[in-house]
């Protein structure tokens, strides 16, 4: 039992820490970005190479391969869109929009808001 506790953690030490860059998009680009198939529940940990937030509610996720995911949180997370990084705890080889992400904030408090995820909307037209 102990070992499995263990092993578990390990896995979710493993999964902390995903900075990323807040970049908010201009108008003309936000409307290039059109949905490109149906939302997903999950994407694979191994496969994200990069995050961008884009304001207190959207993540894009740039997958390996050149795919790229919208999640748009179904509430404002406070600090998102400023601290620009967040973090995430799971014991799965996947993100999922049942789970929660915690906002990095720079000081006096390393923690900021615990926000949960919505689905993963692969979508085209997204900035490289």
């Amino acid at each position: 039992m102990s070992r499995m506790i263990a092993g578990a953690a390990a896995l979710m030490l493993a999964a902390i820490g995903m900075t990323a860059d807040a970049r908010p998009l201009k108008p003309e680009q936000e409307a290039k970005i059109k949905p490109a198939g149906p939302a997903e529940n999950c994407i694979q940990l191994r496969s994200i190479r990069n995050t961008r937030v884009r304001d207190d509610r959207t993540i894009d996720f740039y997958m390996n391969g050149g795919k790229v995911y919208r999640n748009v949180l179904p509430q404002s997370c406070p600090g998102l869109g400023f601290e620009e990084r967040f973090a995430y705890a799971t014991s799965l080889s996947q993100l999922c929009s049942v789970d929660i992400i915690t906002v990095l904030n720079s000081s006096p408090v390393p923690q900021g808001a615990s926000c949960g995820l919505g689905k993963f909307q692969p979508i085209t037209g997204a900035p490289k």
